[in-house]
């Protein structure tokens, strides 16, 4: 694409010879000769200076920086559409494949790709345009939306409701029996799971993570919200749209998280606790239960991330504080030892 091309497709202003081509993105520590990339933040700007990139994205146009610029609202948010327009190929239909089960049951929409191994059981509803990877098996009367791409090795159990424009990626589960046992008679008795799964549009969830089903009712993903690889979700468990839960979190059963909420790797939310909108919880916290209002918190248990900062500060310093208790504990006894005398 010629430079003007690229402007006019994103919407921005050019600084720079408007003929100049472009058959590439990249980020810029390998970014090469033809190919464009971003600048996000002004401590990149001699970095950047010295790459052999062909064009920049930025915020505002740099003086100092002797390449053609492109001036857009958000420099990331550009890149990341070039990286698909230059990187991800025109879907092409495959159809089913011969070697893949459909139940004659099942409603395939227009222009799906069902790859072999994969199985598609009795009232399964597959939207248009959506490609299933081999080895994906999809249970009875759930529903995947449209545009959605299902990789190698996904679960979906029964009655679960997938909306459109949802990745999936390998190894994941949705839909499988929540953690749910009563105590009777000296044993631990299974309590049916009889609820489902809803995922919202345009959700992305990673490679090996599990969503249980509501043990009666819905577990519930909202739109937009992005899930890390290695995340557990319990049953009826309730996630607002557009949040981010990144690797390894665990989220007990009936945990309610707000839209717009951050939760670092490793976090671990109690069951029954309920996390206001636009939260951001820090690495390792641990939610122990309650009512978290909306801020930024770390620890475990957790607390508001300056009172953190502190508590942790003081923590590097026990050993010496210890010492010098000691210390003083030891002037004390021998002024006492002396009062005596």
């Amino acid at each position: 694409m010629k430079l003007s091309e690229v402007t006019t497709m994103l919407g921005g202003e050019l600084s720079g010879n408007p003929d100049g081509e472009i058959h590439g993105a990249s980020g810029i520590g390998e970014v090469q000769e033809g190919e464009i990339t971003f600048l996000a933040d002004r401590k990149l700007l001699q970095e950047c200076a010295g790459s052999k990139a062909s064009c920049v994205l930025v915020k505002e146009f740099f003086t100092e920086l002797r390449k053609p610029q492109i001036r857009v609202k958000n420099p990331q948010y550009a890149f990341a559409q070039l990286l698909k327009h230059f990187s991800v190929p025109a879907a092409i239909p495959s159809g089913i494949s011969h070697l893949a089960f459909v139940s004659g049951n099942a409603s395939i929409g227009n222009d799906v790709s069902i790859h072999p191994f994969s199985h598609i059981s009795d009232g399964a509803v597959i939207g248009e345009k959506t490609v299933i990877y081999p080895g994906v098996f999809i249970g009875n009367d759930a529903s995947i939306g449209r545009e959605c791409v299902i990789y190698p090795n996904v679960t979906v159990r029964e009655r679960v409701r997938i909306g459109n424009a949802v990745i999936i990626h390998s190894g994941s589960v949705i839909g499988s029996d929540g953690f749910g046992y009563v105590f009777e008679e000296g044993r631990h008795f299974k309590i049916l799971q009889v609820g489902t799964v809803v995922i919202g549009d345009d959700v992305e969830i990673g490679a090996n993570v599990t969503i249980d089903r509501a043990t009666t009712g819905l577990t519930v993903i909202g739109r937009g919200t992005k899930i890390d690889n290695l995340v557990q979700i319990g049953h009826n468990v309730n996630i607002g749209e557009n949040s981010i839960l990144v690797a390894q979190v665990g989220i007990a059963g009936s945990a309610e998280i707000g839209n717009f909420v951050i939760l670092g790797g490793q976090v671990g939310v109690a069951d029954h606790a309920k996390i206001d909108d636009g939260s951001m919880i820090g690495a390792q916290s641990g939610i122990m239960g309650g009512h978290l209002t909306k801020g930024v918190y770390s620890g475990s248990p957790v607390m508001p991330h300056r009172e953190w900062l502190r508590a942790k500060a003081l923590f590097a310093r026990l050993p010496e504080l210890n010492k010098r208790i000691r210390e003083l504990e030891e002037k004390l006894n021998h002024l006492e030892g002396r009062q005596k005398c």
